[in-house]
């Protein structure tokens, strides 16, 4: 594909991706002075755990980020996909057997219509993404009649985000490295991945060149609002019932964890290697400010200031690369 760089061939890491390892290092050491047990593999092994539900989003986030658009329905995709699931639940034993495909369906026909959008009408990912966060939020509001959901997540759910089944391994961390590693084979290893690259480096060219970018946008919004739905199902599982709020907290941080590994905003460049460090750095970033209590504001800042750095940063170097 014209210009579009796959970093699993490259031979060398990515720079941006050894200073997010760098953070994780400095952060765990700041964090072992304010609390002896920060460097313990009980409380590392639980902050894995928690990154898990970030990482499972950011996938998502990475693949649109990739195109050079943005997905800011993540909030609303993340509570649909939850709270569909444990509605699900309440069909009685087939509920129990379909909830977690229910709440994943529903993430993926919202990502459609949105992909739909910036594909085919070509309207602003930014513009189209925040209307099909407005429209999840009213659907579920309908749903609900506006009181929080009553249902109860399935045992399937639970287990998934809370049980330990592989060596003392938390079953949401596997999860996320089974999505990861599928991630990871459909970006370095397919035709898709090798036109998401393209298209973010320059989609016209990717089109001219016969790649059927439109299918690839549409698919890439479809696939990130999957692995929301798939957050929102494993958090309504952690906390054994879904909340209307559920994803508020979630989208500034995952597209922060996508910057900070490497992945440019602008697209066409990002390993998710990258994202892993971004998530796991993010993950113990919040952890270390909630021990020295900073006030929530002050944490929507940080993440703020992070994007806006690192767009200043990969906006300067793809000019100079032009």
């Amino acid at each position: 594909m014209p210009g579009g760089r796959v970093p699993g061939t490259r031979r060398r890491i990515d720079p941006a991706v050894l200073w997010a390892f760098g953070c994780i290092v400095l952060v765990l050491l700041v964090g072992s002075v304010y609390s002896s047990s920060f460097l313990s593999p009980q409380y590392l092994l639980q902050q894995l755990k928690v990154a898990s539900f970030l990482g499972v989003i950011a996938t998502g986030a990475m693949l649109v980020i990739l195109l050079g658009q943005i997905d800011l329905s993540v909030p609303w995709v993340v509570a649909a996909g939850g709270m569909m699931a444990t509605a699900a639940t309440g069909w009685g034993p087939l509920g129990e057997l379909f909830a977690i495909p229910v709440g994943i369906a529903c993430g993926v026909a919202l990502g459609l219509v949105s992909g739909v959008g910036v594909a085919f009408l070509r309207i602003p990912s930014m513009v189209v993404t925040l209307a099909m966060n407005a429209v999840a939020q009213g659907l579920m509001i309908v749903h609900t009649g506006g009181f929080s959901p009553q249902d109860s997540s399935s045992r399937a759910m639970r287990v998934m985000a809370t049980g330990d089944t592989v060596l003392g391994i938390p079953n949401a961390v596997l999860v996320w490295v089974a999505v990861g590693a599928a991630a990871v084979f459909l970006l370095t290893r397919t035709t898709f991945g090798r036109t998401v690259y393209a298209i973010g480096n320059r989609e016209r060219a990717a089109y001219l060149s016969g790649a059927r970018t439109r299918v690839v946008v549409m698919a890439a919004f479809a696939l990130s609002g999957g692995l929301s739905a798939l957050g929102g199902v494993l958090l309504a599982g952690y906390a054994s019932k879904a909340a209307q709020a559920m994803g508020d907290a979630y989208l500034l941080p995952a597209i922060a964890a996508v910057v900070l590994g490497g992945t440019s905003i602008l697209g066409g460049r990002g390993s998710y290697l990258g994202t892993v460090a971004g998530v796991i750095l993010i993950t113990l970033l919040q952890s270390i400010l909630s021990v020295m209590q900073m006030p929530e504001f002050g944490r929507h800042v940080t993440y703020g200031v992070v994007i806006i750095a690192m767009l200043l940063i990969y906006g300067r170097g793809r000019r100079s690369s032009d």
